[in-house]
């Protein structure tokens, strides 16, 4: 069953995995790292971020003081039974149950007054973005807790169309060197190219939740993240701005067709914790993904 009371229990679970226990696949990525890395303050740092991670799962607290700001992608299989008023209702109230439980920290204020009524929950947020897919059975659902150092860092530039793939890179090369150690290095990075301002973010943002390690399927896109990632490395920004060759564990590229006269370019990065996780919810079973 897809009850209210259900899915709220798993969105409990949901945000509990996000910010105690980051992905495999950024661990893996992490370890990697640390073999690589020259520079001993690096290896320091990344070694430091290493015991934080065992830490946190041992003793089964947050990873980060930041436990980020409540953002959510569910999609919704056509085969599945249920209210979409359901489950927004269960997500609302699984994080007001997941900040006094877990706890989270009440990061979430109003923009004008800084009020913070201490649930993480405001107008719009959690955020949660709804798609639909026809031949599914189950509803999949992914946290992104983002916190606010990496946040900070996101950019937009509309760029002149002349400036094409050269641009591309400038504005990205120049934003990680300016943003320098606030996003907690090593990143990830996603950018988004085309569509509107908008769709631009919205890309960017989608591409840090992708899997560390992975290549986009669009060829001349895989091929653009790999010199972005090798060009940022070269940066010497390194693990927590203090230096070293990983600045970045990833740089994931999406891309929308966009206005002829236009060339919207966003930013996002996500810290070294790269928070996140994925469950699968079928009628009788739960499937967890990261």
């Amino acid at each position: 069953m897809f009850s209210q009371r259900r899915i709220e229990g798993i969105v409990v679970q949901l945000l509990e995995k996000a910010v105690i226990e980051p992905p495999s696949d950024v661990t893996f990525a992490l370890r990697n790292a640390l073999k690589e890395e020259d520079s001993k303050i690096a290896r320091q740092q990344l070694s430091a971020i290493l015991e934080n991670i065992q830490l946190a799962v041992k003793k089964h607290v947050p990873v980060c003081q930041d436990t980020g700001i409540p953002l959510f992608y569910v999609n919704v299989g056509g085969s599945v039974r249920v209210e979409l008023n359901t489950l927004h209702d269960a997500i609302l109230a699984g994080v007001r149950r997941a900040t006094a439980e877990i706890p989270l920290r009440p990061n979430v204020v109003d923009p004008i007054t800084r009020i913070n009524s201490g649930t993480n929950i405001e107008r719009e947020i959690p955020h949660i973005e709804f798609t639909f897919t026809a031949d599914k059975d189950y509803i999949e659902m992914t946290t992104l807790p983002k916190g606010a150092g990496s946040e900070n860092m996101s950019a937009l530039a509309m760029l002149n169309p002349s400036e094409g793939v050269m641009g591309i890179k400038r504005f990205v090369f120049e934003t990680v060197a300016r943003a320098s150690g606030n996003p907690c290095p090593p990143t990830i990075i996603g950018v988004g190219v085309g569509g509107s301002s908008d769709m631009a973010m919205t890309l960017a943002k989608k591409a840090v939740m992708r899997s560390v390690g992975s290549n986009n399927r669009d060829k001349t896109l895989a091929r653009l993240e790999s010199e972005l990632k090798e060009a940022v490395n070269h940066l010497g920004v390194g693990p927590m701005g203090l230096g070293g060759k990983t600045t970045c564990l990833a740089v994931h590229v999406e891309k929308a067709g966009c206005h002829t006269a236009s060339l919207p370019v966003g930013i996002n990065m996500q810290c070294w914790t790269g928070r996140r996780a994925t469950v699968r919810v079928y009628k009788d079973r739960v499937e967890w993904l990261t």
